[in-house]
């Protein structure tokens, strides 16, 4: 059997178990404030955030374009007739996508809730530096480091002046009252960020196939450039498989992270979980319709969280355990990078070894 075409499939196989693990693992980003908050029942609000997920991932491609061509250059493997190099191209891809899931699994177990995003950047990062493949620094500035930055900043900033806001003006309403009607908008707001999670994270899996399309000589037949423009593009087959295993990711739950983010940050009320989500959602389609960049999901609503938290007052946010989520933030890239560049070399050797 040809082995690009085993190489091929591996590369798809593990690329939606990416996206089932980013699906299960980010789950927590659209939901946690709508459950600890008792707007939604667990169940409900999985099933809500799989169905918004799978029409979010349907909604663009931009963002899996910035995955797909710039982050690394793999032009040199894809263009070669050269079934080695070709095969080479396949292999940085492989090893990135395992450095992601292996991050992924581990910040799972400890219930970190750490970027998937970031885990496939630093995978494709790491693959490329020990393949000796361009790595478009100038690109993951722009589109990642900067965003990395500025996205929390964002969600804590208008997280805190809207929830000031807010409680001014509902400052003489009835409590219990004003709270069971913000249950009610948190399932707006929960599925909003269900969709923005769908719209960013699912487009990056979308882009990494794409990429293994290419390089194991497939792009054409599987139509990813544009006849007219040659720019990628991405087969509806892609996005279809992209957005289901996200989405049956998210069904199957989150449990670990969602409690971090749901009660271990803050005790959240509706009000504030609305305004979190709201404030989230926002950055997540103004990063990918406006921006085009590949922003965390866990990072702006955790951010938004601790934002929300703070107008409580600041001794109210359980600061040793956002510290800990922003160690994992900072640890993500590099150690991604890592495990990628080890299987690179080992994959690698396997395949010249074939």
């Amino acid at each position: 059997m040809d082995l690009n075409l085993i190489l091929v499939s591996l590369v798809i196989i593990i690329a939606l178990g990416f996206d089932y693990t980013n699906g299960f693992h980010d789950a927590a980003n659209a939901i946690a404030t709508s459950v600890s908050t008792r707007a939604l029942t667990p169940r409900a609000a999985l099933l809500m955030a799989a169905i918004m997920n799978v029409i979010g991932a349907l909604m663009g491609t931009e963002v899996a374009k910035t995955i797909g061509k710039g982050i690394i250059d793999i032009s040199h493997y894809t263009s070669s007739t050269d079934l080695m190099m070709q095969r080479e191209g396949l292999v940085i891809v492989l090893s990135a996508l395992v450095g992601a899931v292996v991050w992924n699994l581990i910040t799972w177990w400890f219930g970190l809730p750490s970027s998937s995003s970031h885990a496939l950047i630093g995978g494709l990062v790491g693959a490329g530096l020990a393949s000796a493949t361009e790595v478009h620094w100038s690109g993951i500035v722009e589109h990642v480091i900067i965003p990395m930055f500025a996205s929390p900043f964002i969600g804590f900033f208008f997280g805190y002046i809207l929830m000031w806001i807010m409680m001014r003006l509902l400052t003489r309403l009835p409590y219990h009252r004003t709270m069971r009607r913000f249950r009610v908008l948190q399932t707006l707001s929960a599925a909003a960020m269900a969709l923005g999670h769908g719209l960013q994270d699912a487009q990056k899996t979308m882009g990494v196939i794409v990429m293994a399309l290419v390089a194991g000589g497939y792009g054409h037949t599987h139509n990813v450039f544009d006849p007219v423009t040659g720019d990628m593009t991405i087969p509806l087959w892609v996005k279809l498989a992209a957005a289901g295993a996200i989405s049956l990711g998210t069904y199957s739950g989150g449990w670990r992270i969602m409690r971090t983010l749901g009660r271990k940050i803050i005790d959240l009320d509706p009000a504030r979980g609305f305004v979190a989500e709201g404030v989230s959602a926002l950055v997540l389609y103004l990063s990918a319709f406006v921006f085009h960049a590949p922003i965390s999901t866990t990072h702006t609503i955790t951010s938004a969280i601790l934002g929300v938290g703070a107008t409580k007052r600041f001794s109210a946010v359980r600061w040793g355990v956002a510290g800990n989520i922003v160690g994992g933030w900072f640890l993500t890239l590099p150690a991604a990078a890592l495990v990628a560049a080890i299987m690179f070399f080992i994959v690698n050797f396997l395949v010249t070894l074939a």
